[in-house]
This record gives structure tokens, sequence and C-alpha cells, in this order.
């Protein structure tokens, strides 16, 4: 279960990374992380790192499929992972 737990933060801590890192490319002009990505990401582990680096960077919220997607993501991975806490 730790490791599980170790993984679910690493994970949410590098999407909110990728999510700086593609905001600062978005601005210089630099090579984008593609949209696939960031939504991969998320859905494997990384809805709330997502959600608050979308919010802390001001990035994606234009796009109605991040506004909404992310924190339905995030909501759903935090209702399993208590669901997953409570079992053990």
């Amino acid at each position: 279960m730790k490791i599980f737990a170790f993984f679910i933060y690493i994970l949410n801590l590098l999407t909110f990374a990728i999510m700086g890192a593609d905001k600062h490319a978005a601005k210089t002009n630099h090579r984008r992380v593609p949209e696939k990505t960031l939504f991969l990401m998320a859905l494997l582990g990384g809805g709330l790192g997502g959600m608050v680096g979308m919010l802390y960077f001001h990035h994606k919220t234009k796009h109605w499929y991040f506004r909404h997607g992310f924190p339905i993501i995030a909501v759903l991975q935090c209702a399993c992972f208590l669901w997953v806490l409570t079992q053990a």
C-alpha cells in the first residue's frame, strides 16, 4: 500500500511539473507537451497534480475539456484512493 501511495504522490508531482513546463514552453515558443500526454498523466493517477498545476500556472484553463476533465478525474481518483485505503 505504501508503494502505491508513493507512486501516486510522485505521479502527481510529475504531472504538476509537466503542466508548469508546458506553460513555460507556451510562453517562450518552445516545443509543447501534447495534450494527450497531459491527459494520460492525469488518468494514470496524476489528476490532482494536473488540476492544481492548471490552476496554479493558469494553463489550459480556457479549454473546457481541461477545465472540467481534470477536476472530474481528480475527484474520481481521490474517491478511489480513499476506498482502497478503507479496504486495507
